[in-house]
């Protein structure tokens, strides 16, 4: 709890003065604290007295954020925008919960010049403590403009008219700037300012979703965890395993409406971050934690979306410091959201820098269209000078790249109503997305060669050399009898066959990968197919498109030879699904060699039956192939149909 000498660097005549910097979360969080500490009877606040009306309308809507627009007198439009996570709003609207009298304390001016301090961000606050950031901010100092006197002579009055009125305590709150003049004036009486007429087109406007990240100056996830703060922390969401309706489509049923629901994830992102952002509310909310959850939200989408895309350990601490990094390249403590995109970009991936851009400009309170007020969409550049830009795309190629604004947005449509993706898997016919076979298939072709090299490594000689190189001269032997002045050559055996079915295992955990199927190939191009995978409708990504991750399969040439060797009676005797896999793979092999690729060996009874066969298992461990490769060939979509291959691409990245 912070002591009253901390919190009120200047209290005249029961007037206490609590000084903060504008539109910060942290000056809004030690608002509430002072609000709690002092019990004042009334609140005064740094707005202009003739903006009252339309302030007092703006925070009566929270927390739905409302912008408060008028123009001065160069006809320019001045926005001030009212939310949550700011010191003067919440400072008006702890007074209107509590019934306590409060006023608009500043002069309305002109021509006011907008001057930028040179201090750190307010997370300052949350280390220093207000008195000791209070103390250095004075020492900065700032040329003074011509108005401040006005202004401040202004506060003075009206804080001081409270007074008259009644109130033992006055709780004022204003900017850093001019809190010691205003302290000054307070000891002397002020003359009733003269404000200017009523503004010309003062109006109110309920903001849209979609600029809430251009329009506010902090990020809208830490103003929504901010709100779900104010009235103790919000319960811990409970993960619930999705029912299961009676609804089936061919081979899928719907689960939790087919797709994913955003708003119930986003409610418990931001109740998760709410309850992350301090031990304890209506303490301090900490910033540093909430970014630590936002960030770890945005991998919760990523992988709700692709299971496959999992961030790891090193992504994150390359994140950290390279928002470290860009925080102190513009003399901030903590990155800002454009730091946040480029480093997760950076770092990690544009699909998860994608995923933390939702996320980040998600405030669950603001809805598209309001019933009381019209509906506006503002840019940043309407409203602020040298804004910075991301841009932010998906990995699929495009004949033409669009503007930035349009990358930040949903291109793709969603699902008008729970289960509709689904209804295109009636059973009739499932295929697979053409871009993906050509990945497999030359994968394949790879495995294959690769498995020959091995058996010619198996049985490769080395000699001198007399008349002829061979295939190579061997440098290792060569130096190791360089005393003997004698040039070794290498003559590769020949492979004992040619290497016919392919069997790649990527994790053996059979209970992440439930769903099994056999594929037969449309083409001569094209091998039979036998896999086991993920469940598809947990990864429905469009219409009829579903997007899995292998834990295994088998390629077996020719095509359209193989029935479904998940249900046949004679793979009875495998332990698992990868056994299962390679003893199709031997019986359905029509070369002598069989490759595999898995963590682990096969059992040595596997190898007794591919010899008693006239075959031979060629193993290569998992990590001789880059976790690059494997990553790309982990992943493929079902489709519920071949007209399903014209607009794959938009769902697919």
């Amino acid at each position: 709890m912070d002591r009253p000498e901390q919190l009120f660097p200047f209290v005249v005549d029961g007037v206490h003065i609590l000084p903060v910097l504008h539109e910060s979360l942290e000056f809004a969080d030690l608002v509430r604290r002072a609000v709690n500490e002092l019990e004042p009877d009334a609140i005064a606040v740094e707005v202009p007295s003739s903006l009252e009306r339309v302030w007092l309308r703006a925070v009566d809507r929270l927390p739905a954020i409302s912008v408060l627009l008028y123009e001065n007198a160069r006809d320019q439009t001045i926005y001030l925008p009212v939310h949550p996570a700011d010191p003067m709003v919440e400072a008006t609207r702890l007074a209107r919960e509590r019934g306590l009298a409060t006023t608009c304390a500043d002069l309305d001016v002109d021509g006011y010049a907008d001057y930028r301090d040179r201090v750190p961000d307010s997370y300052v606050l949350q280390r220093l403590g207000p008195d000791r950031v209070y103390r250095e901010f004075s020492n900065l100092g700032r040329p003074r403009d011509p108005q401040d006197d006005r202004r401040e002579a202004s506060m003075a009055f009206h804080a001081r008219r409270l007074r008259s009125e009644g109130a033992r305590r006055v709780l004022l709150v204003c900017g850093m700037h001019h809190a010691e003049r205003v302290a000054d004036q307070l000891d002397h009486a002020q003359a009733t300012p003269l404000t200017p007429p009523q503004r010309k087109n003062l109006r109110l406007v309920h903001l849209h979703p979609e600029s809430l990240g251009e329009v506010l100056s902090e990020v809208p996830f830490y103003v929504a965890a901010y709100e779900a703060r104010r009235g103790g922390l919000p319960p811990e969401p409970v993960e619930k395993e999705p029912e299961r309706p009676e609804r089936e489509y061919g081979p899928f049923r719907v689960i939790s409406g087919g797709h994913r629901d955003d708003e119930g994830r986003i409610a418990d992102a931001v109740a998760r971050g709410a309850r992350s952002a301090g031990p304890d509310a209506p303490a301090s909310c900490d910033r540093l934690r909430l970014q630590w959850r936002l960030l770890r939200e945005a991998e919760r989408a990523l992988v709700a979306v692709a299971p496959d895309e999992e961030v790891r350990a090193w992504q994150r601490l390359n994140l950290a410091r390279f928002g470290r990094n860009l925080a102190l390249a513009s003399a901030r403590l903590v990155p800002d959201l454009i730091d946040l995109l480029a480093a997760a970009r950076g770092c990690v991936s544009d699909n998860y820098a994608w995923e933390l851009h939702q996320l980040a400009i998600a405030y669950p309170h603001q809805v598209a269209t309001a019933m009381d007020l019209a509906t506006a969409r503002i840019r940043a550049d309407e409203m602020f000078d040298g804004t910075r830009r991301i841009r932010l795309q998906r990995r699929h190629r495009r004949p033409k790249r669009p503007d930035w604004r349009s990358i930040l947005k949903r291109r793709r449509r969603g699902e008008r109503w729970p289960g509709e993706w689904l209804e295109g898997f009636d059973g009739d016919a499932i295929c697979s997305y053409p871009p993906e076979d050509i990945v497999v298939e030359d994968f394949g072709r790879y495995l294959r060669k690769r498995g020959r090299n091995v058996l010619s490594e198996e049985h490769a000689r080395t000699v001198p050399f007399t008349t002829s190189v061979l295939d190579g001269i061997d440098v290792r032997e060569t130096i190791r009898h360089w005393s003997e002045r004698q040039i070794y050559v290498r003559e590769l055996g020949r492979a004992p066959g040619n290497v016919g079915s392919v069997v790649m295992v990527f994790d053996e955990e059979e209970g992440l990968y439930p769903h099994c199927q056999t594929w037969l190939g449309e083409n001569e191009q094209e091998s039979d197919m036998a896999f086991f995978s993920t469940e598809p409708e947990r990864g429905v990504v469009g219409p009829g498109i579903c997007r899995v991750t292998y834990g295994g399969f088998l390629l077996s040439y020719p095509p359209r030879r193989m029935v479904d060797v998940w249900n046949d009676p004679d793979y009875r005797v495998a332990e698992s699904k990868a056994e299962v896999l390679l003893l199709a793979a031997l019986d359905y092999s029509e070369e002598r060699v069989v490759v595999h690729v898995s963590p682990r060996p096969p059992r040595p009874i596997l190898y007794q039956l591919a010899a008693r066969l006239g075959l031979k298992i060629v193993h290569l461990p998992i990590g001789t192939i880059s976790p690059a490769t494997r990553k790309r060939v982990s992943v493929m979509h079902i489709l519920s149909g071949h007209d399903k291959r014209q607009v794959a691409a938009d769902y697919i990245w």
